[in-house]
């Protein structure tokens, strides 16, 4: 039995885990739920699950839930909230699903209690690796991936030395433009960017996988979570999203993840691990899959790539600049005020104005970031 803490538990990942931990009564419990406004779906969790504690950002919310709770559980609000629940006494992982930078100061802070943590923030690792990986080793905790893609090359790799690896190539579906001619890119709605061929995500990451964003975030977050050089870490677009990444070995082998898309199993591995429990909720029938085919992501569309490649190779605070200046060109894009096209050129834009910090310290990348959100549509 793993007593989790999900941070995010009304989010899409959050929602998931929830319908893991249900098919699994005898391996998972919920012992502390974090959400951000949604009240009334953090209620009904509650009533649910039952869990120890709970945390809601607004203090407002927080005394609503109590009204509407009484004492069956302990109610935390704020960012306090949040460290409160990541550091709790019983809990053996700390799952955070956050969206944006709020998700890091919990995943050290559960991290230094000496919990193992389960990222689904990809912010945590593109922000702060370098430190969050350091932390990890220094209070032997496992940091456990939760992105199909990040989940897939763990599994690939079985413990193997860095040094036994020639690449990881990440699959990405293409998103909804992959094969939308460029000069069409200035009359993409948000409407149009919010359907992705293959996964139901949340507003944020799905923008991402429309520009690809998403992908260059995940070959920085690959490059800590695997201790892999940037130029080891490849893209190859893959349509169907079946195979979820591949480990290229240094005797020429590959070794690929495939499963149907479904965040569910590598929720599950996650919270599981180094157990594989049996489920029946994720099916894939090769024969009726037809092909699949693999392409080289064209850099001119969806230059997110490059830049993250950039960002990565530069380190210091230059990937919390790319992480930070997209967040705000996204936001910017899905209120109408800039084009789908301006979301790349904002963050480019905003790396060529910063100098890099070289091996910064938390304060300094925190710094970084506000620099970076600040200065994205100046």
């Amino acid at each position: 039995m793993k007593n989790v803490v999900l941070l995010g538990s009304t989010g899409s990942i959050g929602t998931s885990t929830l319908k893991v931990a249900e098919d699994l009564p005898e391996h998972i419990r919920l012992v502390g739920l974090a959400a951000g406004s949604n009240t009334k779906l953090l209620a009904e969790q509650t009533l649910k699950h039952r869990p120890e504690a709970i945390s809601i950002a607004s203090y407002d919310d927080a005394k609503d839930l109590s009204s509407a709770l009484g004492t069956i559980t302990r109610i935390y609000a704020g960012a306090e909230g949040l460290l409160q629940l990541a550091t709790l006494p019983s809990a053996d992982i700390v799952l955070i699903a956050i969206v944006g930078t709020a998700g890091l100061q919990p995943a050290l802070a559960a991290i230094r209690a000496g919990k193992d943590i389960a990222v689904a923030s990809k912010e945590i690792l593109v922000m702060a690796g370098q430190i969050v990986m350091s932390e990890a080793r220094k209070h032997g905790v496992k940091v456990l991936a939760v992105d199909s893609e990040h989940s897939a090359i763990f599994q690939c790799l079985q413990d193997r030395p860095a040094n036994s690896v020639r690449r990881l190539w990440l699959t990405a579906s293409g998103g909804p433009f992959r094969t939308t001619p460029k000069e069409d890119f200035p009359n993409i709605t948000i409407q149009r960017a919010l359907k992705h061929p293959s996964w139901v995500m949340g507003r944020k990451i799905t923008i991402d996988s429309a520009t690809l964003f998403n992908k260059g975030l995940e070959m920085i977050e690959a490059r800590w979570l695997f201790d892999i050089d940037m130029d080891r870490v490849q893209v190859v677009v893959h349509p169907q999203s079946i195979v979820h990444s591949m480990v290229e070995f240094v005797d020429g082998s590959i070794i690929a993840q495939l499963s149907t898309p479904d965040m569910c199993l590598p929720i599950q591995y996650a919270l599981t691990y180094p157990d594989r429990v049996s489920s029946d909720r994720v099916q894939t029938n090769l024969a009726k899959l037809d092909s699949l085919t693999f392409e080289e992501p064209d850099f001119n569309r969806f230059p997110a790539l490059n830049l993250a490649r950039r960002a990565g190779e530069l380190g210091g605070t230059m990937p919390a600049v790319l992480n930070a200046s997209n967040e705000v060109a996204v936001d910017a894009f899905c209120s109408g005020k800039i084009g789908f096209e301006q979301i790349s050129a904002a963050v480019e834009r905003t790396m060529e104005r910063h100098q890099p910090v070289p091996h910064p310290t938390l304060d300094e990348i925190l710094v970084a970031d506000a620099w970076a959100r600040a200065e994205a549509l100046s």
